[in-house]
């Protein structure tokens, strides 16, 4: 074991719940909304980063270098879709659901947003969602759970499922205690942590191959590498890469718990500074983590598990306690995106299925301690999966997770902000569609070569607008919704 490694991380974790316990003293008398979003008071730097930081898991320091590694240019399309998406994201999305939230009786999470903009009574698409949220982000939270108990394995040689046992109780900690506003500082801090350690690792690294002195003997590089069509010619397998890659980007209109942040921000000047300063940070993110594989493969030579790629060049490069502190990303990534998931989780079960269905007049305390319990649930359930050897890789569990959500809520949400004509029923099939044909094109069709993601967008938009058109047009006063929202001004 490495002392100054170790010593590092312990510290990063007890700076997490101090954080955690402040937030948990200051807002302790708060209701829903201060502890699922902020009381709509979060400024620019922190939902920028926050939402970044909860959008790039590990997997944007282990599952896409180790991607671009072992395979070559060819999978950078996910880095380029995911780009894309984002910035379309900010710049037209943003803007739209943060006024339609507000005008929709000041909704605090996704799935009351649906149900209050269509002005509807019914319970049913709540519920739907609640079950959606709960299952995919078991699942997603498990990725980032299984990140950390890797990292622990790798660098101190702690057994991972002991290591994941640790990180899902600091994570649950700082989350069960603080809310919204302790999610966002912490992932504010792990945003810039992330943020220097892609930077400064493949550099310095770059340099180290330059001056010739310590690099790599060179390696046998794998056919095309350098190619951006996979198999080095436009066939099938290089073309669903590529489409495959660029779907990734369809997620950012689904996925609650990065949207949630564009609900949270105090005022529509604060959200336009957020927005480039979020997608300035997503992009440099991406292309150095796109650049860690590749002069992590110059660097590195041939190493066995490609997953660690990034963790063997800093413990390469770097003296320990250094190390230690740039290995902390590793630890931000997969704690800023599992604190993410478990509060929107958590907020959609309690405010969006306890209380309107079981509890109608349940108080702020008893709403704020049921979420907690929700807390506690779903990382249980992320604990089994991350420790089930069978579970997958943390590349796969995150795009499985992706998928549904950006299949399900994606085309639903966009159409609800930009389509007056739109109703609640096309809501409830567009979301049952996508994910149904997202997860039984994973199961069924896995052999095609292209991600779930992109058919399983295409059927829920298109199932939502037939679904629309069959059926009566909104009433006066949901039309009316829609256009005070659209000019609605802070």
């Amino acid at each position: 074991m490495n002392i100054g490694e170790f010593v590092v991380f312990i510290a990063y974790f007890i700076v997490m719940i101090i954080i955690g316990v402040v937030f948990f003293v200051k807002s302790k008398d708060a209701g829903e909304k201060d502890y699922f979003l902020g009381g709509r008071q979060m400024g620019q730097w922190v939902s920028a980063l926050s939402a970044g930081a909860s959008d790039m898991s590990a997997w944007v320091l282990m599952g896409l270098p180790a991607s671009i590694y072992a395979y070559g240019m060819g999978q950078t399309w996910i880095a380029i879709g995911l780009a894309i998406g984002y910035a379309i994201s900010w710049i037209f999305m943003a803007p739209r659901l943060r006024k339609f939230s507000i005008v929709a009786n000041d909704s605090i999470t996704i799935p009351q947003y649906l149900t209050n903009r269509f002005l509807s009574k019914s319970k049913a698409l709540q519920v739907i969602c609640a079950v959606i949220f709960f299952v995919a982000y078991a699942v997603y939270a498990a990725s980032s759970i299984k990140a950390c108990g890797t990292l622990f394995n790798t660098v101190l040689g702690v057994d991972p499922t002991i290591a994941m046992y640790v990180a899902a109780a600091i994570i649950i900690a700082y989350t069960f205690l603080g809310g919204f506003k302790a999610v966002c500082w912490t992932d504010f801090f792990q945003g810039l942590l992330m943020l220097a350690a892609l930077l400064i690792a493949p550099i310095f690294a770059l340099i180290l191959v330059e001056s010739g002195g310590t690099a790599a003997a060179s390696s046998q590089l794998p056919d095309h590498f350098g190619n951006f069509l996979s198999t080095g010619k436009a066939d099938w397998k290089s073309i669903s890469d590529i489409l495959s890659g660029l779907a990734w980007g369809l997620g950012y209109f689904g996925m609650p718990h990065i949207i949630v942040r564009f609900m949270s921000i105090k005022s529509h000047k604060a959200l336009r500074k957020s927005s480039v300063i979020g997608i300035s940070w997503t992009v440099i993110i991406l292309v150095f983590s796109v650049l860690s594989g590749l002069i992590g493969r110059t660097f590195l030579g041939d190493i066995e598990d490609s997953s660690v790629v990034f963790i063997t060049m800093v413990r390469k490069i770097f003296p320990s306690v250094l190390s230690g502190l740039l290995l902390s990303s590793i630890l931000a990534a997969a704690m800023s995106t599992a604190d993410s998931q478990l509060l929107v989780s958590a907020s959609a079960v309690s405010s969006d299925v306890y209380k309107p269905i079981f509890r109608k007049n349940a108080k702020d305390k008893e709403m704020l301690w049921v979420s907690r319990i929700v807390v506690l649930a779903i990382a249980a359930v992320a604990l089994i999966i991350a420790s089930n050897p069978n579970s997958g890789s943390i590349m796969n569990l995150v795009g499985n997770a992706w998928g549904v959500f950006g299949a399900a809520f994606g085309p639903v949400i966009l159409l609800s902000l930009f389509w007056k004509r739109f109703n609640f029923t096309g809501a409830i099939v567009g979301i049952v569609i996508g994910a149904a044909v997202d997860i039984l094109w994973l199961m069924l069709l896995p052999t095609t070569g292209l991600y779930e993601l992109l058919p399983g967008f295409v059927a829920g938009g298109i199932a939502a607008i037939i679904a629309t058109l069959l059926t009566r047009e909104p009433p006066a006063d949901v039309k009316s919704l829609f256009d005070n929202a659209v000019s609605y001004q802070d």
